[in-house]
């Protein structure tokens, strides 16, 4: 009896955490994070959660994916080509975009850098080389893909079992997917419930290791790359949203910066942040069949803020050795940056170690570029959580963008229909 009754005290304390938003304890979770990162910086155990939190995510994500793609296209609908044509083209013109704005605030407002130690690592030499990772990467052994987290290979693999369960699978066998599908996002939303506290570590570990001198040495170029980044959230995704749907894009925007964008901030990983853009989606009332793809995808190709730190790194060291780059120049240079950009998830360093073959472009050498990967990961702590917001929120943002568009068609149609009738 009790046992019974500790168990109902803990289901009903369960509740009682569940039932406050979200939004307010992560946010309570990241102020107590940043107090005990200045106070007790030597407490270094608080900084477990975070580890745990991300790793929880990660490790549950790559099967999430490869079930919720399997079942999505084996129960999937007639009609979802449209979006899918229209989030790849938000995906692809909106990453261009930043690539462009990062060129022009660049211009504007030139970094220079100092460049004295190289890092150490390897880079892609060129855009042949990306290729190379990409395909290499999609066709990879589909356990193996799981194991390490490729989603390119998890998207290729997942999408031709979804075909082939569509074409030779009973009813019976695409149910039992889809309920396995069920049981691991179930899974998901336990684990996001404990966000706060593994915000409170990641935020802890960053206070305690970098503490606010970055910002001071490193302020013009930090400025330079956030300016930017967050000229594209605000201003240009907004905007490709609204010549999409012809509607006000800034509610759905600060909802997918408040459920998304502020996890992918504190986690500095979109494969940590695909179930959270799930679960958002999910509450946004979309099409599983649709976003269960999108959202993986967009992991992959929408990059957005990779395409803006290529750039404007890439332009800083350009400016420091003199080099001139005018618009002719500067616009292979964006291309460049954003096919390398939708690369960066399958290199190794993500969109830092891309740097160099943009560099390669202006005839700028190797050892020169990599010092300037050398000062990317020094800033990274504050680049590489806002690049992975910005990509991350994006990826609900330009998904819900890509169905409202098409439902707003459809009404039209269905219009248009009744009115010849």
């Amino acid at each position: 009896m009790q046992q019974l009754d500790g168990g109902r005290k803990s289901v009903s304390l369960f509740q009682k955490w569940t039932d406050i938003s979200l939004v307010l304890r992560i946010l309570t979770g990241l102020v107590i994070g940043a107090a005990l990162g200045l106070l007790l910086p030597g407490w270094k155990w608080i900084g477990l959660f975070g580890n745990v939190f991300v790793s929880a995510l990660k490790a549950v994500a790559p099967v999430l994916v490869a079930v919720l793609v399997m079942a999505s296209i084996a129960k999937a609908h007639d009609g979802l080509g449209s979006r899918f044509r229209t989030v790849i083209l938000l995906y692809l013109v909106s990453t261009l975009a930043a690539a462009l704005v990062a060129y022009i605030g660049s211009t504007l407002f030139p970094v220079n850098l100092e460049l004295q130690d190289a890092a150490q690592g390897s880079a892609p030499s060129d855009l042949k080389e990306v290729f190379k990772n990409l395909v290499t990467n999609m066709v990879a052994n589909p356990l193996a893909s799981i194991t390490s987290a490729n989603y390119l290979g998890i998207l290729f693999w997942s999408i031709l079992a979804g075909f082939a369960l569509k074409m030779v699978a009973s009813q019976e066998t695409i149910s039992v997917v889809s309920d396995f599908s069920d049981v691991i996002s179930l899974i998901v939303k336990w684990i996001i419930q404990f966000a706060p506290f593994g915000i409170m570590g990641l935020v802890f570990s960053a206070v305690a290791e970098s503490g606010l001198g970055i910002f001071t040495t490193y302020g013009q170029l930090i400025l330079m790359l956030v300016g930017c980044m967050l000229f594209n959230t605000l201003i240009l995704n907004p905007l490709w949203s609204f010549i999409a749907t012809r509607r006000n894009p800034y509610p759905l925007l600060w909802a997918c910066l408040k459920e998304s964008g502020v996890n992918a901030f504190f986690t500095r990983s979109s494969a940590a942040n695909i179930p959270i853009n799930m679960a958002l989606c999910e509450k946004l009332g979309l099409d599983k069949d649709f976003y269960s793809v999108s959202i993986p995808l967009g992991a992959t190709i929408n990059m957005n803020g990779a395409a803006v730190t290529i750039t404007v790194m890439t332009m800083a060291v350009a400016h420091t050795l003199g080099v001139e780059v005018g618009f002719a120049t500067a616009l292979p240079l964006c291309v460049i940056a954003t096919l390398g950009a939708c690369g960066a998830s399958g290199v190794a360093g993500g969109s830092l170690l891309l740097i160099p073959m943009a560099c390669s472009f202006l005839g700028i050498g190797n050892d020169l570029a990599m010092q300037a990967v050398a000062v990317g990961f020094i800033i990274s702590v504050v680049q590489d959580s806002v690049e992975t917001a910005l990509n991350s929120s994006g990826d609900a943002f330009f998904t819900a963008t890509a169905e409202y568009r098409d439902r707003k068609n459809q009404s039209n149609s269905q219009s248009s229909s009744r009115q010849l009738t």
